[in-house]
């Protein structure tokens, strides 16, 4: 396949994945700046790293190409000028408020001896007694002395699915829905732009960061060639919608249908995938509490390239089987819709599955009432393990950005 994305459905064998191997970024996790850097809990690093390779492995294990975010960021600066400008960019979007803090972080990150190691220590975020020789001799540092860090950590960064999500052929290039994961699309930007996989490749970009409205890649799921799925969610603006349909309509990508899905903005539902995704042509895995009062809006092109947005007043099913041309759909619902263990199992992910080809799919291993009902349907289950790497609130979905799927 010549294009370096090719992404039209949710279903399709999955060739080429990106993910990102949990790194020193979770060691600095702290108790009381957990809610800053959106985290409920602290992962034990080594057993994360553990859990994780698990999961790569399964997809190695199926043929599945599997590249890392941090290889690839160190791959596209590809030249000392481009080297340059990233950490350039990097440390004025570090917030860093001390301009003599600043110049001592930019000799850290300088003084790493290769482009892989600089780029996990962007990742990993810097602590001021990491900085050489630094004194606090001016009022901002003096004021700011007791916070630890003077960059951020990014331990949001394995779930690579939020900073950028492929859209057919293109790339939608997030603005994040916190100011602390927002640092997390520069390294889409450069690999986009510079690494040789990808530049000069005609990867059109659907979504941009220098957008202003938010979206994530957890509200962005690609149905068929002909039809998208959108969260309208805690993390994802309706007003980012219509950008995005406004684009790919003009882009003429293919897609016919946007539908709109308003989940509300709850921190439990968080992202659409964590509630609903695709594991087969006509079956689902659904969270039961948003069959309830779901509004749907559904999104075309209409005359002089306008967007036409219909509310759809209907049954999930019903909305389903219409757009995607199916006479039923098999709804399977997290915790087998008893009220406790749906929310308990869809905090786990029970319902973010990760499908890798038409009726198969990865999941966390806890997860064994959702697990056993996903069988019964059909549905071959490959189980990885996943204690610590749920405590990001995320899911093998979240954990993976495919970069190419066979079409159906």
């Amino acid at each position: 396949m010549s294009h370096p994305i090719n992404v039209y459905s949710e279903i399709g064998k999955l060739k080429t994945v990106l993910v990102h191997r949990p790194g020193s970024e979770l060691e600095n996790l702290m108790p009381d700046y957990l809610e800053r850097l959106l985290f409920d809990d602290i992962p034990y690093l080594e057993q994360a790293q553990v859990e994780h390779d698990a999961f790569t492995d399964v997809l190695r294990n199926k043929d599945i190409e599997v590249l890392y975010l941090e290889d690839l960021a160190a791959e596209a600066l590809i030249n000392d000028d481009i080297k340059m400008q990233f950490v350039d960019q990097y440390l004025e979007e570090a917030n860093i408020k001390s301009a003599t803090a600043k110049e001592k972080a930019k000799e850290v990150l300088l003084s790493l001896p290769t482009n892989r190691e600089l780029i996990d220590k962007t990742m990993a975020g810097m602590q001021k007694v990491e900085l050489p020789e630094f004194e606090m001799n001016s009022l901002t540092d003096m004021v700011e002395s007791s916070y630890p860090f003077v960059i951020d950590p990014m331990p949001n960064l394995y779930f690579t699915r939020d900073p950028f999500a492929t859209i057919g052929t293109g790339v939608s290039l997030n603005k994040m829905f916190a100011d602390t994961r927002n640092r997390e699309t520069i390294y889409g930007q450069y690999i986009f732009d510079y690494h040789p996989r990808f530049a000069g490749k005609d990867v059109p970009r659907v979504y941009d960061r220098e957008d202003t409205t938010r979206i994530e890649g957890g509200d962005e799921l690609v149905l068929s060639k002909d039809v998208l799925a959108l969260g309208i969610s805690q993390r994802t603006d309706a007003a980012s919608i219509e950008k995005l349909a406004q684009r790919i309509f003009d882009q003429n990508m293919g897609f016919k249908h946007i539908l709109a899905f308003d989940i509300g903005e709850y921190r439990k539902f968080m992202h659409l995938d964590t509630v609903f995704t695709m594991v087969d042509y006509d079956k689902f895995s659904i969270h039961p509490e948003i069959e309830g009062d779901l509004v749907v809006y559904s999104i075309s092109k209409g005359e002089g390239g306008k967007l036409n947005i219909v509310r759809e007043e209907d049954t999930l099913e019903n909305i389903l089987c219409k757009y995607l041309n199916l006479d039923e759909v098999h709804l399977i619902r997290c915790g087998g819709g008893n009220i406790t263990a749906a929310a308990r199992e869809q905090w786990n992910d029970g319902s973010n599955t990760l499908t890798i080809a038409p009726g198969e799919v990865v999941v966390y291993d806890r997860n064994p009432i959702t697990n056993k009902l996903l069988e019964e349907a059909g549905v071959t289950l490959n189980y990885v393990p996943g204690s610590e790497l749920v405590r990001g609130r995320g899911g093998p979905r979240c954990m993976s950005m495919p970069l190419i799927r066979e079409d159906i």
